[in-house]
């Protein structure tokens, strides 16, 4: 199985359509100022300043005066200081505190098979072995690791998408690539791979990923969003 490059990092892949929705449904619940610091938590604050603020809020609360300054360029009010109440949940499509979706996510974390191995009853995959083929199967070798935010509690414990299916992760989670449990189904390498987010079985992926890290969702998508490379989509 081949080793990933910098070419083939994860993508944080943010859905301009679900954006719209969550902004619009974030200010017409209520509150004036939207909370976007670090980066709108991995989003990235330009295109969720602007989206937000056609929706109606008044400001939005950056980190720094630098950002400030370059939203008024914009004509986006900005200020560091404050208590944001535009509910961030609703905003960036996360889960509410029992875990459950009121809007679609905005991001979206994909990543793409590198290689396909067989495996035999007995063989192991990853680090310290952690995961062993119970009967005949295929493994996959996934662009994503702990480097970009895909902890390594996830090994053995969370699924991604694969060909609109749940595959589980198996093994250890290693620095740039993870392994994922094909149960013998055929994919092709290049086929992309969904972490969370989207619209298919993992959509609500980052509920599992609290779950197992202990960390809440604005905290994941917030490291994934400052490690892996940013794409769009409608």
């Amino acid at each position: 199985m081949c080793e990933t490059t910098s070419s083939a990092l994860p993508r944080a892949i943010i859905s301009r359509s679900a954006l719209a929705a969550g902004a619009a449904a974030a200010v017409l619940a209520g509150g004036r100022m939207a909370d976007l610091r670090r980066d709108a938590w991995g989003h990235g604050l330009l295109a969720v300043a602007q989206a937000v603020t056609a929706a109606g809020a008044e400001r939005v609360r950056v980190d720094a005066p630098g950002e400030v300054d370059a939203l008024r360029l914009e004509g986006i009010a900005a200020v560091t200081t404050g208590e944001p109440d535009i509910a961030a949940d609703l905003l960036y499509g996360l889960p509410d505190a029992r875990g459950a979706l009121a809007t679609r996510p905005v991001m979206r974390l994909s990543g793409q098979v590198l290689s396909t191995k067989r495996l035999r009853p007995g063989d192991a995959v990853s680090y310290g072995y952690t995961y062993r083929a119970a009967t005949d199967t295929t493994v996959a070798l996934v662009t994503g690791g702990y480097a970009q935010g895909i902890v390594r509690a996830l090994g053995n414990n969370a699924d991604v998408e694969v060909g609109g299916v749940a595959r589980r992760i198996v093994g250890r989670v290693a620095m740039d690539v993870c392994v994922v449990e094909l149960d013998g189904a055929e994919v092709e390498t290049g086929a992309e791979v969904t972490f969370f987010g989207g619209q298919g079985p993992v959509a609500a992926g980052i509920v599992a990923w609290a779950e197992v890290t202990g960390m809440d969702a604005a905290e994941l998508v917030t490291v994934v969003g400052a490690h892996a490379v940013r794409g769009w989509e409608a």
